[in-house]
């Protein structure tokens, strides 16, 4: 399905984008004959064919498991590469918030899943609205309190287009989700006696139980994933609905495919929520993600890249870039440079400490490549991201562009 994908008019507005590019819609990007040294520092960009192989490797990964895949949204916001995921054959779109939702729903994705308690009863009611209008459209939230299901009832929602609630279940140590799987038993009664509720199935984030692939974080995300099984067993669903069991963030979609695919595809959809797959990184992802020797895959490839400029070489062995934490994800690793031997030691609002190795050399003017951990807190710093052909080619060429919606 065609979404609506923004094609604004470039401007200075667009960091990254110089002079050479104001003017140009975004749809006008890839004909544009644009190199990267035409590009101003610093500047965000993804590679066309590392995106291809995560997809492909990830979407094919899910159809020999049974598993269905809502990517987050969330993580780039961009729905030129929800279209992808869509065309690769994802069952819907994960977000986070409302507003999330209503930019997804906007673009015209037709299954939304808010992978969050739904608390603002204006919200709701707009979500009902919506349900009301488009008979093709499906919304998807989640609720971890009776509380919650309440204020859900406040928004009286048609009973003739109902909306899809999953029950949340977490554990000691969790974040959201009830507590006991006696809770959200309880819950799940709530949502049943609620007029414009209808209940959807069960779902949680197994990513707090897990803090590494040790052994140890292993089985307890195993044993986490283990009680959404137990609770989806004792709900009695209205009749019609297929349920939903969904878990599996970027980390640990191996174990969830392990644990929630036992309950078969014939009456229940799993639905793995990974979404951090499709750009990968150069630094968490790559230390947590299960693909390659543990999937039997090829591994995935860091996808985006920041390409920063020499702004000043105050004393030997240090070089300072145009490059800083508003530009730059720093929320779990800083950047790595990849051009040059070296660490990036910090980040300033604008400028990035390089401490050079032995040997090494940067010079004012010289454009440095990093590589990056963590897409989520990469892409919201971007309003449009290049897109390019080959990061390791002398200039790579801008052959497109996308737009966030952050």
């Amino acid at each position: 399905m065609p979404l609506q994908i923004p094609d604004p008019v470039l401007g200075t507005w667009a960091k990254g984008f110089s002079a050479r590019a104001a003017g140009l819609r975004l749809s006008e990007v890839a004909s544009a004959g644009l190199h990267l040294s035409d590009m101003a520092t610093p500047v965000l960009t993804v590679h066309e064919a590392s995106l291809a192989h995560n997809e492909a490797t990830v979407f094919s990964w899910a159809a020999a498991q049974g598993v269905l895949l809502a990517p987050h949204g969330k993580t780039t916001m961009a729905p030129a590469l929800w279209q992808r995921l869509l065309d690769a054959g994802a069952w819907g779109i994960s977000v986070a918030t409302p507003w999330q939702a209503e930019v997804a729903v906007s673009a015209g994705v037709d299954t939304v899943l808010i992978a969050n308690g739904v608390t603002d009863v204006d919200a709701a009611r707009r979500f009902g609205a919506l349900l009301a209008a488009d008979a093709d459209l499906r919304i998807l939230c989640w609720a971890d309190s009776v509380a919650t299901v309440d204020l859900l009832a406040s928004a009286r929602i048609d009973e003739a287009h109902p909306l899809d609630v999953l029950v949340e279940l977490g554990g000691a140590g969790g974040r959201t989700g009830a507590r006991t799987v006696e809770e959200g038993e309880e819950i799940a009664r709530a949502i049943l006696s609620t007029p414009g509720l209808r209940l959807a199935g069960v779902t949680g984030y197994e990513g707090p139980f897990g803090p590494d692939r040790s052994e140890a974080s292993v089985a307890a995300v195993d044993a986490y994933l283990e009680t959404l099984v137990d609770l989806h067993s004792r709900l009695d669903y209205p009749e019609g609905i297929r349920p939903v069991v969904s878990a599996g963030g970027s980390s640990f979609p191996d174990r969830a495919a392990a644990v929630l695919s036992r309950l078969g595809a014939s009456d229940v959809d799993v639905v793995l929520r990974s979404g951090a797959f499709q750009i990968h990184d150069d630094g968490f992802y790559s230390r947590m993600s299960p693909f390659g020797p543990l999937t039997g895959t090829a591994p995935l490839r860091s996808a985006m890249h920041a390409w920063a400029r020499v702004v000043s070489q105050p004393e030997p062995g240090l070089a300072l870039l145009d490059a800083g934490r508003r530009d730059v994800p720093f929320d779990l690793d800083l950047p790595v440079p990849q051009s040059v031997d070296g660490a990036i030691t910090a980040l300033n609002d604008q400028h990035a400490f390089l401490q050079l190795a032995d040997g090494a050399e940067a010079h004012p003017g010289d454009v440095i490549r990093l590589g990056l951990s963590h897409p989520c807190t990469a892409f919201d710093k971007w309003r449009v991201v290049a897109v390019i052909d080959d990061p390791d080619a002398p200039d790579p060429r801008v052959i497109g562009a996308v737009a966030t919606c952050f």
